[in-house]
């Protein structure tokens, strides 16, 4: 028999992110984002961010544990796309500022 998990406060519909089912605008990887950029454990997610609760912090990062290449692929995807508009877009007036003043 195979055993498949559920997790309280994540739905995952079929071919979409796995989301907070409270709070469905936040995703899983970006709860996860903050554990690898930042270390935070899910008391400071919470600290962080007030909306979250602790139940669904502790969720979130179980569900990594358990689908780590799923939600790094997100990242990976998402990191991506934004070197890609990073590139594909002209700097701002600030860096052209400080460019044009030999500070950059």
């Amino acid at each position: 028999m195979i055993a498949s998990s559920t997790y309280p406060h994540i739905e995952k519909p079929s071919g979409e992110p796995a989301r907070l089912a409270r709070v469905p605008r936040v995703r899983v990887a970006q709860i996860v984002a903050d554990y690898l950029a930042y270390g935070w454990s899910p008391e400071e997610m919470c600290r962080q961010h007030p909306y979250l609760t602790l139940a669904e912090a502790h969720t979130a990062m179980a569900y990594y544990f358990d689908h780590t290449e799923e939600i790094d692929r997100e990242l990976a995807a998402e990191f991506a796309q934004s070197e890609k508009d990073r590139a594909s877009s002209p700097p701002s007036p600030f860096v052209l500022r400080m460019r044009a003043l030999g500070r950059l």
